[in-house]
């Protein structure tokens, strides 16, 4: 079927499934005392399913459904105000003012070329023989894609990539079709794994973060980091030996990425005021999230009990990017207000959304008739669970967004494992939802990189499946072992 086919019946698919399971004397109509309200929420979870996996309309469109159905539903409680109050608190949520900070420090980083010196200082110090300075794109790539969105991250790096590649080509004096497609690819790759160290590095570990907060479990900035950065950590390694084997056919002599990289650095010139300014804050701002959570333990000391971590961590952020638009260099905002116009701002209404989905599948009753339905599953070791929620989560992600597909699955499996093993399983699918790499439409990264004219969809398909197939083993294993130790 044509895509724009697949589209129009998804359109349409949606709400009539979602009016199928109002209507059809279904067991879901009839869950004790939760009555018909699972079979709302399930209803409302297949038809954004639907609209999410087709994208028959923009995903931050999508994300609104909650608003127009929940308030009527009575799944929150009796009337429209209370209905409306439960549909529209997660769009509040303290982890989306968190993404909305970090997305302000990073338009400064981007603004300041701040991101950019880093990435070539990162080159520098890797080294620029062919095998180290492939190593170097990704731990580079990787290291921004820690603290700014992987789409922006993927555009920073794609020239620099595009650069080292061209110059390689013109002192060689020939097309290195295999180095250069591992270079693009090892920019696509790095800036999808690291955005899952950090809780502000890619949409899917903010939804994360904020979800297991609406059930009651506070994670720090420095604990999410403790299980995610050493899963980037052993990640990138796997991928540069794939990457290699792909770019090692025509990889060139080591003198000429030095000579490249040089150009590039002086392009950039000595560092300077807005610079410094920016990496300050940056510094302060990433100490301060690393200590929220005993500065939000003597906060609710000092008589305020409904402060959570995320509060602080959201505060702070949020206090940064005010710091960083009210600090002027040479009579100009370090972040100008044209910089925050460039701000994905439909993210925060998709994270809300998730959020508002969540909430309602877990107050219906839903998440209690999943479970139920798939005892099977909770009889499992741990490790079999978060293997299986890791391979599905990763398959599904190569076919829908990486947001919309972590906004179904949390809820759904957070009803579907054992309780002693649920924050193993939604981290391992997390992870395992950021590592899409099969398709150019897997994430806007595969997507940018496309566009060079070095990959092929056959080659990324080959490399891609074997690595997602990797990747969801060891976020199942990494997280079996760590969130238990971690938490």
């Amino acid at each position: 079927m044509p895509r724009g086919s697949w589209k129009r019946a998804a359109l349409l698919a949606g709400p009539l499934a979602f009016a199928a399971l109002l209507v059809l004397d279904t067991p879901l109509r009839h869950w004790g005392e939760y009555g018909a309200r699972p079979a709302i929420a399930a209803g409302l979870t297949l038809w954004m399913a639907l609209w999410w996996i087709s994208e028959a309309l923009p995903i931050h469109w999508t994300a609104c459904l909650p608003l127009l159905v929940l308030p009527f539903a009575g799944i929150h409680g009796e009337g429209f105000g209370t209905g409306a109050a439960g549909a529209l608190l997660p769009y509040l949520n303290p982890y989306i003012f968190l993404f909305l900070g970090g997305m302000g420090i990073a338009a400064a980083m981007q603004q300041r070329q701040l991101d950019r010196r880093i990435a070539l200082a990162i080159l520098h110090a890797v080294g620029t023989d062919p095998r180290r300075l492939l190593l170097g794109v990704l731990i580079a790539t990787a290291s921004i894609s820690l603290w700014i969105s992987n789409t922006a991250t993927a555009a920073m790096m794609f020239p620099i990539g595009l650069a080292l590649i061209g110059e390689f080509e013109r002192q060689v004096g020939k097309r290195l079709a295999h180095y250069g497609a591992a270079i693009m690819l090892a920019v696509a790759y790095a800036s999808n794994i690291g955005g899952i160290g950090t809780k502000i590095g890619t949409v899917p570990s903010a939804q994360l973060s904020g979800f297991l907060a609406q059930r009651g479990v506070e994670i720090s900035f420095f604990q999410f980091m403790a299980i995610g950065i050493p899963f980037v950590a052993l990640m990138l390694p796997i991928v540069w030996l794939a990457l290699w084997r792909v770019g090692r056919p025509d990889a060139p002599d080591a003198g000429v990425g030095r000579a490249t990289l040089e150009q590039q650095s002086a392009l950039l010139g000595p560092m300077k005021r807005g610079e410094q300014i920016v990496l300050g804050v940056f510094v302060a701002t990433a100490a301060l999230w690393i200590v929220a959570k005993p500065i939000g333990d003597w906060l609710k000391a000092q008589g305020f009990p409904g402060l959570a971590t995320a509060h602080v961590e959201a505060g702070v952020a949020l206090g940064a990017s005010a710091v960083l638009a009210l600090w002027r260099v040479d009579g100009h905002p370090v972040l100008a207000l044209r910089s925050l116009r460039t701000l994905q701002w439909s993210v925060l209404v998709v994270l809300g959304g998730g959020f508002s989905l969540a909430a309602a599948i877990e107050t219906s009753g839903l998440s209690q008739w999943l479970g139920a339905q798939l005892a099977l599953l909770r009889d499992q070791p741990t490790l079999a669970q978060a293997v299986v929620a890791s391979l599905v989560t990763v398959t599904l992600s190569a076919f829908a967004s990486n947001a919309a597909t972590v906004a179904v699955m949390l809820p759904v499996l957070a009803g579907s494992v054992a309780p002693e093993n649920v924050e193993a399983v939604l981290f391992a699918a997390t992870f395992a939802a950021s590592c899409d790499f099969a398709l150019p439409a897997g994430t806007p990264p595969n997507a940018i990189v496309f566009g060079s004219g070095y990959i092929s969809i056959p080659l990324m398909v080959r490399t891609g499946v074997r690595l997602d197939l990797l990747a969801a083993l060891l976020a199942a294993l990494w997280c079996w072992i760590a969130v238990p130790w971690v938490l």
